[in-house]
């Protein structure tokens, strides 16, 4: 058999991962080092060599981008292609999962699908409805809460309580769960917990697809929660074999519940399992590669590796001190312009920083050099407002029980509906566990409301039963540009938009276009197609605008360092490379977070292929204030010998200050005793840290450190006893 197609292209190593006989296998994939390729490939080499039939592989990616891209370049290999194999994100093939089995999962055949947003507002009913005060009890607090205990597993009654604000979002997460029930809604974290449990308690079933899936890929694997683990864990069962890929030194998410700990959990369950390096780097300089492995080293409790590129040195890394953000901005302008003078594009360059706070003098800046920008991370196209109120109708046309969805259609346009009104439909709907639908219409029949009342919401329900009988027999796109127009939503937007340069309507045109090219999901063999409304309003939830955002035009891009994972440019510029912005305070005070900052510096020095720019500032100004900040910690990791430090060439106007202003350089003035600012030093109480600030002199000379563990602290030089180093 000629299989040269599968490994004529690989290195040694993702030649190794790709035809690996060992039935669990570990890929520590590298930034950079080509893990999409091993993947394909090693699902080539199942299907192709093994004599796998593509239904016995389910892979599993986090963005549907990335689903996207696995499925062309798999049918670009030849072979069998990925017909009928299952290829998506865990939250999709949750989805589709349930789908199948919406009986046996005790969901509605017809379920919709809660975003984030819509889970807000529906649990801002809650709360309310539960008589809590809103502000003490807000919304997002109950979401996060509720999505965090769904992430490992967690019903209401398995959270432990013992505290009275702990309680209180339990009788919240137990409220939220009724409503969603009853109504026959999803959140995100519902679709994997209610998965998972579907193969806990449908023994069968989940014996049936540990039978069909022998074989489990997974991608990003560093970025799984608990629940994803488990998913996987339970679909694998004693006779499965799984194929994971990850990078634990790229595991930025743990804010979000991701568990890197699951890559040596991984390791621990599956003894034996098969690990492989992959250390050759083909996007960056050997430069750069040294900077982010002398950077990520530093951590401890690594698995790992260490990066490398058959390419040259390239371009020492620039390293630039400025006076405040101002000056810092300025240069990063400057050298963008250096780089489209010798030929570059804008869209080769990115500016990378720790918080989106800190875009506004990059804007600024760009703006007044006439430099094209975009803030990458924008509102997504389902996200916006014209569009969800569209898809609020739409989702109300598909099951009245959607309390989500009538909450935000009911009085969108205006039609003389206030709060009270919706208090009492609220207040009803709670007495009698209905939907608030089924609430309005016991109100129209009680005569309790006021008869203008009365009148307005009898001609919502009618406008939405006429709406239903209208469209039925309409295309998608034509069901969509029907209720635009009965609805008043495209006159109303119309209106809104008059006078500004954002044109909503041209969103509502670009909807009816996204229906007009929507393509059913594929449903397996012998199960009902899903109503073509009810797949594109799931479509719609879960893609949550991937691959729909405008065109772009060439521009440079500005955006977190978090938005950067997965992302690559010619010219990065990562700038508030300070102690207390990057990493940040509060990585200092709470365990295991300045790992995942180290880890988030090593991610974005990782993003640059040609010329990497590092900036901080000496001063920049937080609400208000002028804060001094001492050069973070991370650019002292990097080694000297692959920095180029530049000096600022322009005067730039400084703020005035009533006490000296210490300067953040690595080559900074002395403080008592001989210390200098931004020096290295040891406590023997509280550890390694950083000076930042000084004040007197003589015997009552003091200095700020900044240690790694303890925080910031105030010390007197006589009796602090401060090594060097």
């Amino acid at each position: 058999m000629d299989v040269s197609h599968l490994l004529d292209a690989l290195n040694p190593a993702q030649r190794e991962a790709v035809t690996t006989d060992s039935r669990h296998t570990l890929v520590l994939a590298g930034a950079g080092s080509g893990k999409t390729r091993v993947l394909v490939h090693r699902i080539g080499w199942l299907t192709e060599v093994l004599g796998v039939p593509p239904y016995g592989v389910l892979a599993v990616t986090f963005t549907n981008k990335a689903a996207g891209e696995m499925r062309h370049r798999i049918s670009q290999l030849g072979g069998q292609g990925g017909r009928g194999m299952w290829i998506g994100t865990f939250h999709g093939i949750a989805h589709r999962l349930l789908r199948l089995h919406w009986h046996e999962a005790g969901l509605p055949e017809t379920f919709q699908v809660l975003d984030s947003d819509d889970q807000i507002r529906l649990l801002k009913r809650v709360i309310n409805d539960m008589g809590l005060d809103e502000k003490r009890w807000p919304a997002r607090q109950a979401a996060w809460f509720i999505n965090a205990a769904k992430d490992e597993g967690k019903r209401p009654k398995h959270v432990v309580g013992g505290n009275p604000a702990t309680d209180t979002l339990i009788r919240i997460y137990e409220a939220y769960e009724t409503t969603t029930r009853r109504a026959g809604l999803v959140d995100f974290a519902e679709l994997l917990l209610r998965a998972h449990e579907l193969w806990l308690n449908q023994a069968g079933l989940l014996q049936h697809y540990q039978q069909r899936f022998g074989h489990l890929l997974v991608d990003e694997f560093q970025d799984t929660n608990t629940i994803q683990y488990a998913f996987v864990r339970v679909l694998a069962g004693a006779t499965g074999s799984t194929f994971v890929v990850g990078d634990d030194d790229q595991a930025i998410y743990g804010w979000r519940g991701a568990k890197v700990e699951n890559v040596q959990h991984y390791l621990r369950d599956y003894d034996g399992a098969h690990t492989v390096r992959l250390e050759q780097n083909y996007r960056s300089t050997a430069n750069i590669l040294k900077a982010a492995n002398a950077v990520i080293g530093h951590n401890p409790q690594r698995l790992g590796k260490t990066l490398w590129t058959a390419d040259g040195e390239g371009e020492p890394i620039d390293l630039y001190a400025a006076y405040n953000e101002m000056d810092e901005a300025q240069h990063v302008v400057q050298r963008i312009q250096r780089w489209i003078s010798d030929g570059g594009s804008p869209s080769d360059c990115a500016v990378l920083y720790r918080s989106n706070a800190q875009s506004r003098a990059l804007e600024e800046a760009l703006m007044q050099a006439g430099v094209a920008y975009r803030v990458y991370g924008g509102l997504r196209f389902f996200e916006r407002a014209e569009i969800k109120d569209t898809l609020a109708y739409l989702r109300l046309i598909a099951g009245r029980a959607d309390d989500a969805a009538f909450e935000r259609a009911v009085n969108t346009p205006a039609r003389g509906i206030g709060g009270k009104t919706i208090e009492q439909v609220r207040a009803r709907a709670q007495a009698e566990n209905l939907s608030l639908w089924e609430a309005v219409l016991s109100e129209l029949g009680s005569g309790a409301l006021p008869g203008r009342a009365k009148n307005a919401l009898r001609g919502f329900i009618e406008l939405i039963e006429q709406l239903d009988r209208d469209t039925k027999g309409l295309t998608l796109a034509e069901q969509i540009d029907h209720v635009l127009a009965v609805s008043g939503l495209r006159t109303h937007y119309a209106e809104e938009s008059r006078g500004t340069l954002d044109a909503r309507t041209d969103n509502l045109d670009e909807l009816v276009t996204v229906a007009s090219r929507f393509a059913r999901v594929e449903v397996e063999e012998g199960a009902e197609p899903l109503p073509e409304l009810v797949g594109f309003l799931a479509y719609a939830a879960l893609e949550a605008g991937e691959g729909q955002a405008e065109a772009w035009q060439d521009c440079v891009q500005l955006m977190t360092l978090h938005s950067a994972k997965g992302l690559e440019f010619p010219l990065v510029c990562i700038v508030g490379l300070e102690e207390g912005l990057f990493p940040g305070q509060k990585s200092m005070e709470e365990a295991g977070r300045l790992e995942e900052e180290r880890r988030l510096a090593y991610v974005g020095l990782t993003r640059a292929r040609q010329k990497l720019v590092l900036c901080y500032a000496e001063a920049r100004r937080i609400h208000g204030m002028d804060t001094f900040g001492a050069p973070s910690r991370f650019l002292r990791e990097i080694p000297k010998d692959v920095l180029h430090e530049v000096r600022p060439r322009v005067q730039v106007s400084r703020p005035a200050f009533s006490s000296p202003a210490p300067r953040a350089r690595f080559a900074a003035e002395p403080t008592p005793a001989g210390l200098k600012l931004g020096a290295l030093v040891s406590h023997a109480k509280f550890g390694a840290g950083v000076i930042t600030d000084f004040e007197g002199d003589g015997p009552h000379a003091r200095v700020q450190v900044n240690f790694e563990e303890a925080g910031s602290k105030w010390l007197v030089v006589s009796y602090a006893n401060l090594q060097m180093g």
